[in-house]
């Protein structure tokens, strides 16, 4: 696994922080909820990915 996965999760975590802080702020608070929601689902996706590749790994490892 590369340490570049690990700053880029920590890297849309810290902008989507800063966002949603921002737009709670300025009082718009379902925006900043939409916003991290957003984020959140970004971060999914690229564990889900991680996790697929994991998965073809073992797949190719085993020969099944």
């Amino acid at each position: 696994m590369d340490v570049e996965i690990i700053f880029k999760i920590a890297a849309i975590g810290i902008l989507t922080a800063i966002v949603g802080q921002i737009l709670k702020q300025t009082g718009k608070d379902e925006i900043s909820t939409v916003a991290t929601l957003a984020g959140l689902i970004i971060v999914i996706v690229m564990v889900l990915n991680l996790i697929g590749d994991l998965f073809s790994t073992i797949k190719t490892l085993f020969n099944f």
